[in-house]
């Protein structure tokens, strides 16, 4: 296996598989051996993983996913039961949130689906071929979909996730896959997809009309958007970091025209062990998201507390958020619809305690829905600072001074003079 420069660094003391755990390796390992032990996490996984025949008739959510390794020659492929029924529930993180499913029925959903796949060039400019145009007709419907598939081997056990997609269980190579009935895609989704437009601009117009982010993202990622000579697969990862940084960016460009609030506003929401604290700090727009991850929660499985952070000021980053990664751009498409509710600007810490009860990844679409439902709710109010964090503290299981004293936001703001400051 092939270790990037932060990899191997990270290995130094752990290749003879006697030294403890380090939660930064687990941080950027996630699951796929670098320290040489067993996965604790990975062994929890197996649990739900099922044996499947070489051919199944069901209906699919409908998902697919398009892989990242070894890019642009990637595997793409459909996601499905052997089952016909309504299997929304298997795929969607919004209903997930919604019925706050648990983490064992999470898996339980992911294991019952079939990732029946084909190798792909993304950058191909060859006609496509017959499955490929299948994947894209049924990664543009929104209600699911029968599906007719013959495999060349039954699917074996391999579990492949991150912290951004939600987990793929059951891979095997595709042999034929046959549509059942006629897909049911939304007008405005058939008219871009008919259109030639950048794919941030259609990106923004599904948006506006409502169709939900996680159906925007697979379309990204099936290649139907942009402009019709630049279209193509994009790996799933990327595809759901693009769409919410698009949004949130596209949002911001009003929010920043508003004026700031005028007070310390506190909002928090927990679900499946991440909890949250956000707190809006009156002044010009900038964002940052500080996690904890705590011992024995998802990729840290040592003694020892991982902190992670990333940050922008009032004119964004020019950088991948690489130590937060898609949860970053999830709470910030999350905190711009709130900034655009209320018409004003603010600074946002967005503070994530990642609880041992998070023990498998579940995808960031879980955590956007989590911060949206702490801007649901209504805020809580202080005039200073400190109020604020004392506040937090009431809720928190880790010391507030974790988070205050990584802070970039809350150092900056402190030393920046603010127009009360001359009154």
């Amino acid at each position: 296996m092939v270790h990037n420069n932060k990899v191997d660094k990270l290995l130094k003391g752990h290749s003879n598989g006697t030294s403890s755990i380090n939660p930064s390796l687990c941080s950027v390992c996630k699951g796929r051996g670098f320290c040489g032990k067993p996965c604790p996490i990975l062994k929890s996984i197996k649990a739900y993983t099922s044996n499947i025949k070489d051919e199944l008739y069901g209906t699919t959510p409908p998902e697919i996913f398009v892989g990242r390794y070894n890019y642009p020659n990637v595997y793409s492929g459909l996601l499905s039961p052997d089952e016909i029924s309504d299997t929304s529930m298997l795929s969607k993180p919004e209903l997930w949130f919604k019925s706050k499913v648990t983490i064992n029925d999470i898996l339980q959903f992911r294991s019952r689906l079939i990732y029946s796949r084909i190798k792909i060039n993304v950058k191909s400019k060859s006609k496509e071929n017959r499955t490929t145009n299948q994947l894209q007709e049924l990664a543009a419907a929104y209600k699911p979909t029968t599906v007719d598939i013959k495999l060349k081997k039954k699917p074996r056990i391999k579990l492949n996730f991150d912290s951004i997609t939600s987990a793929i269980i059951n891979p095997a190579p595709l042999k034929s896959l046959s549509i059942e009935g006629n897909t049911k895609i939304k007008p405005k989704v058939d008219s871009l997809i008919n259109d030639n437009i950048k794919a941030s601009d259609a990106i923004i117009e599904l948006y506006q009309d409502r169709i939900e982010v996680s159906n925007i993202q697979q379309i990204l990622s099936a290649g139907l958007l942009g402009l019709k000579h630049q279209r193509k697969f994009v790996p799933t990862r990327w595809g759901i970091t693009a769409t919410d940084d698009i949004i949130s960016k596209h949002l911001l460009q009003y929010v920043k025209d508003y004026p700031p609030i005028n007070d310390y506003l506190l909002f928090n929401a927990t679900y499946l062990g991440n909890h949250y604290e956000v707190l809006l700090l009156p002044s010009v727009y900038s964002f940052e998201v500080v996690e904890a991850k705590m011992p024995g929660s998802v990729w840290n499985q040592s003694q020892q507390l991982f902190v992670a952070q990333d940050y922008e000021g009032f004119y964004g980053r020019k950088t991948y958020a690489g130590s937060v990664t898609g949860a970053y751009y999830a709470n910030r498409l999350a905190l711009t619809e709130y900034l655009m509710s209320i018409k004003r600007q603010a600074s946002c810490l967005v503070i994530r305690e990642v609880r041992p009860e998070y023990w498998a990844p579940c995808g960031v679409g879980i955590l956007r829905e989590t911060i949206r439902e702490a801007f649901s709710k209504k805020p809580e109010r202080f005039s200073v600072m400190t109020d604020a964090f004392k506040r937090m503290q009431q809720r928190l299981k880790l010391d507030v001074s974790v988070f205050k004293q990584k802070s970039w936001l809350i150092k900056n703001f402190r030393q920046q003079k603010r127009l009360s400051d001359f009154i």
